[in-house]
């Protein structure tokens, strides 16, 4: 250890050039390549079909809709359209139609390998200053709480490519059991009774929300029927219709006028101009194990492979345990250092994904680390200063008998989105702008900072961090993926750290968990995630460490053992979600 750290700390006094060198080498470098449906990615080989299907979602009535798709004959690709359906009208906190998110595709038969991109994008009208007041600061709320918050959504346009390239079951037969939530009612769960409660207010002035969630202005009861007849219409639309028709014709026209009879600036032609992608999902590898995650414009597979390859040059098995947990600090700081200067929509400009996810970029980063000092945020260059996180967002995962599986993180981005509600549709209006850069080292809501890279502009799709994800080591693989916002990237991660060190689905579901992202420069920790002696020994290294205040996430996760033919299947025990295996 002695070695090492010489070597660290001798490092560190050029920690700066090296980050100027690869900043100049990113120009230089190529960007993610965007992919279609052909271009997709093949993973080595065909795994054997595992014994039992399993789905974990945020919501028991989801997983059941999904459970019950494969039962009808469907396959993961056709209950992943039922369960993103389902959680729109169960859990309206964390995603909605007029949401998107990245599906993270693997089917069976030939290990052929995609990543669905369903992000929103920019309306054609906006600008990259449009949230900033005439001095050029952010006008307040603006891009969170009003309508020119809203971008496209992507989410029924990745439900429909799912259906018609990978499923096999008719969308309506698909949309059926969320039509039958949102029609006939479901019990009002404590979790969605508290969210309602804490944005009882706003939603009691709006007639919209109201009719749909409260009761004489009021939430009601735990366990109280809570019918949408509104989105059970619009649902019932799409299963006529198609999914498609969410973008053309009467459906679109409805939803662009009551965009705008808010104050937004949506038009007929942004709706019919999206398209949902598929795009070459992104690979690593970590101490014998694959990694697959979420290309751009998610964040996500590229800190997370970043983050891996950073800790792979490091002695994690040999060292005690709270230096451990200061190399991954040190990692997830370097990585979203990088997401904030590098990181956009790469069909807007140039990221250098091959430069920020090989090993060798990662053994210059590994070298700056110290094992004695934390390494201050500051010290390395980047952009401005952040904030706090938050926990909204969904995630699932399916796993059906022929090995078929998907791991999606959808999301309106905050809780109900922007909390206003579409006209007669049932549906909230998500606020994804805000995942832009409004303005250069500005924080956004989740507190992460962004550069040129995530500039707005028409038709880009903002920067998101979800970070859906395989990981294969051995006879195991896991399907894993979480909400919250900032803390995506680090809760998955964690999870990752886990599964290698061969823990239970239940167990990296349930286990402690801390963050760091850069900006603010601030080590947070859920209850019991670092002793008393631990959170000394990092202040000692020089980290300012916080408790998060609340448990963070909502990891839903599946690991399949071929080698015993178990199959687990895990909702995280902070959320009300549930696992089943069938």
């Amino acid at each position: 250890m002695s070695r090492w750290r010489t070597s660290a700390e001798r490092a560190s006094s050029i920690v700066v050039r090296m980050m100027s060198l690869a900043a100049l080498l990113a120009a230089q470098l190529l960007a993610l390549p965007v992919a279609r449906a052909a271009d997709v990615a093949a993973a080595p080989t065909a795994a054997a079909a595992p014994a039992h299907a399993a789905i974990a979602s945020a919501h028991p009535l989801a997983s059941a809709a999904g459970m019950e798709i494969l039962h009808a004959g469907g396959n993961a690709f056709d209950a992943a359209v039922a369960v993103s359906a389902a959680l729109a009208v169960v859990e309206p906190t964390g995603s909605g139609l007029t949401g998107g998110g990245f599906y993270l595709l693997h089917r069976g038969s030939d290990g052929m390998e995609s990543a669905v991109d369903a992000r929103e994008y920019a309306p054609a009208a906006a600008t990259r200053d449009m949230f900033l007041d005439a001095k050029g600061e952010p006008v307040p709320g603006l891009s969170m709480e009003s309508a020119l918050a809203a971008g496209i959504p992507g989410e029924p346009a990745g439900m429909a490519l799912l259906a018609k390239r990978y499923g096999r079951l008719s969308v309506a037969q698909s949309l059926a059991p969320a039509i039958k939530l949102a029609r006939e009612g479901f019990p009002l769960s404590a979790r969605l009774h508290d969210a309602l409660q804490r944005s009882q207010k706003q939603f009691a002035a709006d007639p919209e929300v109201a009719r749909n969630f409260l009761r004489n202005g009021a939430v009601p009861a735990v366990g109280t029927i809570i019918r949408q007849p509104e989105l059970a219409a619009t649902l019932e639309h799409l299963a006529r219709n198609g999914l498609e028709s969410f973008y053309h014709g009467e459906l679109a026209e409805r939803l662009v006028a009551g965009v705008r009879e808010q104050g937004g600036i949506w038009s007929v032609a942004d709706l019919a101009e999206y398209r949902a992608l598929e795009r070459a999902p992104l690979v690593g590898h970590y101490r014998g194990a694959r990694v697959v995650s979420a290309p751009p414009p998610s964040s996500g597979g590229v800190a997370l492979i970043e983050a891996l390859n950073v800790l792979e040059q490091l002695p994690l098995a040999n060292i005690d345990a709270v230096t451990r947990k200061h190399f991954i600090i040190e990692a997830m700081r370097r990585a979203h250092r990088d997401r904030a200067v590098y990181l956009g929509d790469p069909d807007f400009v140039s990221v250098p994904g091959a430069m920020l996810t090989s090993s060798d970029y990662a053994a210059g980063l590994a070298a700056s680390i110290r094992s004695d000092r934390a390494t201050p945020s500051n010290s390395l260059p980047g952009v401005g200063a952040g904030a706090s996180a938050g926990p909204q967002t969904t995630h699932f995962s399916v796993l059906d008998r022929e090995g078929n599986r998907v791991a999606a993180t959808i999301t309106l981005n905050f809780g109900f989105g922007s909390g206003r509600m579409i006209k007669g549709t049932g549906l909230f209006l998500n606020n994804e702008m805000d995942d832009f850069s409004i303005k250069a080292g500005v924080p956004n809501g989740y507190g992460l900072v962004g550069a040129e890279a995530n500039a707005i502009a028409p038709h880009k799709r903002m920067l998101s961090s979800v970070t859906p994800a395989f990981v294969e080591k051995g006879d195991r693989t896991m399907i894993t993926g979480s909400p919250g916002g900032s803390l995506i990237i680090g809760l998955v991660l964690l999870a990752t750290l886990d599964f290698v060190d061969g823990h239970s689905a239940a167990q990296i579901a349930a286990a402690p968990r801390f963050h760091h992202q850069y900006l603010p420069d601030v080590v947070r920790y859920e209850p019991d995630a670092l002793s008393s002696d631990e959170i000394a020994a990092l202040k000692a290294r020089g980290d300012t460490v916080e408790p998060g205040g609340r448990r963070w996430g909502n990891l839903q996760t599946i690991v399949w053992d071929r080698a015993s033919g178990t199959v687990e299947a895990a909702a995280d025990p902070r959320g009300e979600g549930e696992g089943l295996v069938d």
